[in-house]
C-alpha cells in the first residue's frame, strides 16, 4: 500500500479514495476537515466535517479530487498520525493511527494524550 506523505500527517491511498468518493456528492471545491476537539470518553475526539474551503494555515493533503484539511491546532495532536479508511466486518470508517495517543476508546474516535 502506498501512502501520500505531507509531513507530519500521512493519508493512505484507501483514505484518499474514500475522501474523493465522499466529496463527489458535495459542492465543487469542498474539503473533508479532520479536527481534534475536547470531549469523547477519553478526553479528545476526532471530528470529520465537510467544509466549503480550507482555512488559512490548514495542512492540505490529497489532490484535486481527494481534499483533506487539518487545522493548525489539531495538527499539534496529530503529528506523525496515519489516516486510513477500513472496510471490514465491523463496518466502514476512517481510522487514525495516532502515535501521540496514550489511550483510546473502543469506538476509535476518542483518545487521551
Amino acid at each position: 500500500m502506498t501512502e501520500l506523505t505531507a509531513e507530519p500527517v500521512v493519508a493512505t491511498d484507501s483514505a484518499l479514495k474514500r475522501v474523493a468518493e465522499v466529496l463527489r456528492g458535495e459542492a465543487p471545491g469542498a474539503f473533508l476537515r479532520i479536527s481534534v476537539n475536547g470531549g469523547g470518553c477519553s478526553g479528545f475526539q476526532y471530528s470529520f466535517d465537510i467544509v466549503p474551503a480550507p482555512d488559512d494555515g490548514d495542512l492540505i493533503l490529497g489532490d484535486a479530487e481527494a481534499r483533506l484539511a487539518v487545522d493548525p491546532v489539531s495538527l499539534d495532536f496529530l503529528k506523525g498520525a496515519k489516516i486510513d479508511f477500513v472496510d471490514d466486518l465491523m463496518g466502514q470508517s476512517f481510522k487514525i493511527e495516532n502515535p501521540n495517543a496514550t489511550a483510546s476508546c473502543g469506538c476509535g474516535t476518542s483518545f487521551a494524550i
